[in-house]
């Protein structure tokens, strides 16, 4: 893990930083970042690319990560934030307002495939960062397990779309129901199936 080095070089304060929910067309874009107090320890080993785990899995590691945690920050950003500024810019945003509402200020920024400009701290994107970087795995599980529970919780206010399954992707059933309960406020009016849906 890149942690390894960074720490054998006198770096203490690693700060992993990633997304859930780039590729929905329903739900919130959630950016999460973390500091964990020892992130090289056994009891944390588990953690990797949140896509590569269980619910249930991910479900345990969040707590975990979080009790390991000495700051970690959740930040939202709504499908009208993505409609009115564009995916892209709202991640690379996101991901700045992450980093900084942790308490802490890290020594070191970790992200997940894209460069954070505008930081005073030395900062590395990498490559599929969550399968590397423990910090980045971790980052990644808090906002997956986040954004899930917020697509559960949404599926009670808007019933009938089947958010909870699907959690916001594109699938045939949140499709139809779209077609028949027409779009809603949760849903990213910039994207093209949504879009072709509107516009017929």
């Amino acid at each position: 893990m890149i942690e390894a080095t960074l720490i054998a070089s006198g770096i203490s304060k690693i700060a992993g930083c990633d997304e859930a929910g780039r590729g929905p067309c329903a739900g919130p874009l959630v950016i999460a970042a973390v500091i964990l107090q020892f992130p090289l320890h056994e009891s944390l080993e588990e953690i990797r690319d949140s896509k590569e785990l269980s619910e249930d899995k991910r479900e345990n590691l969040y707590d975990l990560i979080i009790e390991n945690a000495v700051s970690y920050s959740i930040i939202e950003i709504s499908p009208a934030e993505i409609d009115a500024k564009g995916l892209h810019k709202c991640n690379l945003e996101g991901m700045r307002r992450a980093i900084s509402t942790l308490k802490i200020e890290p020594d070191y920024v970790l992200t997940d495939g894209y460069p954070i400009d505008g930081l005073d701290t030395p900062t590395l994107a990498i490559w599929k960062g969550d399968q590397v970087s423990i910090t980045v795995g971790a980052a990644s599980i808090l906002a997956k397990v986040y954004r899930d529970r917020k697509m559960i919780s949404l599926d009670k206010k808007y019933p009938g779309y089947g958010l909870a399954e699907h959690k916001g992707y594109i699938t045939a059933r949140h499709t139809a129901a779209i077609n028949q309960l027409g779009v809603t406020e949760i849903h990213r009016k910039s994207f093209a199936n949504i879009q072709e849906i509107i516009n017929r």
